[in-house]
């Protein structure tokens, strides 16, 4: 029979590459999320009843011990960027981690991969930074052999960073950053679902690998970039962190204000002390090419899914062309 792998997260926006990855590799693929309803999509990622929703709350250890059971091994991908409800940064990223490497453990699982992030750090004001670490620490308490992935920004077709600033472009003349100076080293979403099946499979030696594209850009360059990518001129105004603070934390308390009604998906307080520092991954550590994968450029993906964020739409191109013809 088929080997099992059980991907926590696994309809997410990197834990659905996993899943296509894994199911080509041959496995049978159990993506656990918290409503399996609404990850149908998952299925056609391979043949009929190889790719399954299943429910697990990763807060709960009867449901993660369920998801796991039978399983060969496991990948946590689950992450929040922002707190909402009982989804907590303690006990998602750091007490769900550890609950998914102790019943691994005790499941007799013989592969662990965490997808952490690039800034973890015990000591960091950051919540999100904070519990990032805390997670890393738990699941080597319980499974030492763990693989442990930490990217930098992640970008792709469904990703929340290059598709959000260029919807914003829509609204008009001026784009607002935070951080414009603060370093970033994108790198591409199915990237890193090929080093999560490295260390699936074995491939990828226990311990923490940072992964980065092969570019390291401002804030302020990515966006330069993006906005020739949908052909939009725009003035992109650096927000300083003082202002950014009061901002968030106006935010945040209407959020709390509104008990989570009105959730705040803008800015977070969290956000704002993250984006004082560097993403960009630390050369002392292992990365991709201790893997045996070239990271792929962002321009050989960009155009394939900002290009609706333009003007003329698919269509600029052929206006352009038709354009230079007249002339």
């Amino acid at each position: 029979m088929s080997k099992l792998v059980t991907i926590f997260g696994g309809s997410g926006f990197v834990g659905r590459y996993v899943a296509q990855r894994m199911a080509k590799e041959g496995w049978r693929v159990r993506v656990a999320v918290r409503r399996p309803n609404e990850a149908l999509f998952v299925r056609p990622y391979g043949a009929v009843g190889q790719v399954e929703p299943v429910f697990a709350n990763l807060r709960d250890d009867a449901s993660v011990a369920a998801a796991l059971n039978g399983a060969d091994a496991v990948v946590n991908c689950v992450g929040i960027l922002s707190e909402r409800g009982r989804n907590r940064f303690d006990a998602v990223q750091a007490e769900g981690a550890g609950r998914v490497a102790r019943l691994a453990t005790a499941e007799g699982v013989a592969h662990l991969v965490q997808v952490s992030a690039i800034g973890a750090d015990p000591h960091s004001n950051s919540s999100y930074a904070r519990t990032k670490a805390e997670g890393e620490a738990a699941v080597l308490e319980h499974f030492p052999q763990a693989v442990i992935l930490r990217p930098s920004i992640i970008f792709g077709p469904e990703d929340e960073f290059f598709n959000r600033f260029a919807a914003m472009t829509r609204f008009g003349p001026i784009l607002p950053v935070v951080g414009a100076d603060t370093r970033f080293q994108p790198v591409y979403v199915d990237d890193v679902a090929a080093a999560v099946v490295a260390g699936v499979l074995g491939k990828a030696a226990p311990g923490v690998y940072e992964l980065g594209g092969p570019e390291v850009e401002t804030f302020r360059a990515l966006m330069q970039r993006m906005l020739g990518v949908i052909r939009r001129r725009r003035l992109i105004m650096n927000v300083p962190f003082w202002i950014a603070g009061l901002m968030a934390w106006f935010l945040d308390a209407v959020q709390t204000v509104t008990l989570g009604v009105l959730h705040n998906g803008m800015l977070t307080r969290d956000q704002a002390r993250q984006l004082r520092r560097d993403n960009v991954a630390n050369d002392d550590l292992r990365g991709f090419a201790d893997l045996g994968i070239e990271p792929v450029a962002m321009d050989a993906v960009l155009e394939e899914y900002l290009w609706p964020y333009r003007s003329g739409g698919q269509y600029a191109e052929i206006k352009e062309s038709a354009g230079n013809l007249r002339t």
